[in-house]
């Protein structure tokens, strides 16, 4: 795919927004866009978000919307969908895992086939690329609302994706960074989550490359 002069929405949690690069410039979505000669490129990152709806206590802070409500709001014009999400949804999300039959954003599987079908609907002619979350500290703790590691929200992720013939960028083996190697945290993601400006850098080659043979 030729990547000049497209316009594409990322849409995504705090990652996507920046938290851990020294500036804006520095993030994936601004290095693709300087690198490649896009059009656009729409930086939809919210730090806190989830993929599935969440069940909100009194007080409880709301971070700003979950996928399947913002994607809805997303510019109509892209050419190239990347959605970048799910870390939150096991970190720290609280709705139920429920079942593959659910089509609702109220549960996580749910919530990825709403997801999914919207962005086909919304987005006829457009590339919409499923990326599957990055490795984290911690990550093989189950949730302690679902009791799921991360790698299983990660093959949720990865079937429904698949299930609508979806292209599915792997990050989880893929990009490069596994915190759980001290080197490669100190390189790339010091703080075990959020990859820094030369995490962000692997995060752009890894799409490059991936939108580039499609």
């Amino acid at each position: 795919m030729e990547l000049r002069n497209k316009i594409i929405n990322f849409l995504g949690d705090s990652i996507t927004a920046g938290s851990g690069v020294t500036g804006p410039e520095k993030r994936f979505g601004n290095l693709i866009e300087a690198r490649c000669g896009l059009l656009r490129g729409n930086n939809y990152g919210i730090g806190g978000t989830r993929i599935a709806a969440q069940k909100l206590a009194p007080g409880e802070m709301d971070f700003g919307g979950d996928f399947c409500l913002r994607c809805k709001d997303m510019d109509p014009e892209a050419d190239i969908n990347i959605v970048f999400g799910g870390t939150n949804d096991y970190g720290h999300g609280n709705a139920p895992i429920g079942t593959p039959d659910d089509r609702t954003p109220e549960t996580f599987w749910g919530a990825c086939h709403y997801l999914c079908r919207t962005l086909l609907e919304k987005y006829p002619n457009a590339v919409s690329v499923i990326c599957i979350p990055l490795h984290r500290l911690c990550e093989d703790t189950p949730s302690g609302n679902t009791g799921y590691t991360l790698s299983q929200y990660n093959d949720i992720i990865r079937q429904v994706a698949e299930y609508y013939s979806l292209p599915v960028l792997d990050l989880w083996k893929i990009s490069g960074m596994q915190p759980e190697v001290d080197v490669i945290r100190e390189r790339y993601m010091p703080d075990g989550l959020h990859p820094n400006d030369a995490g962000h850098v692997l995060l752009a080659d890894r799409m490059i490359a991936f939108l580039s043979a499609l």
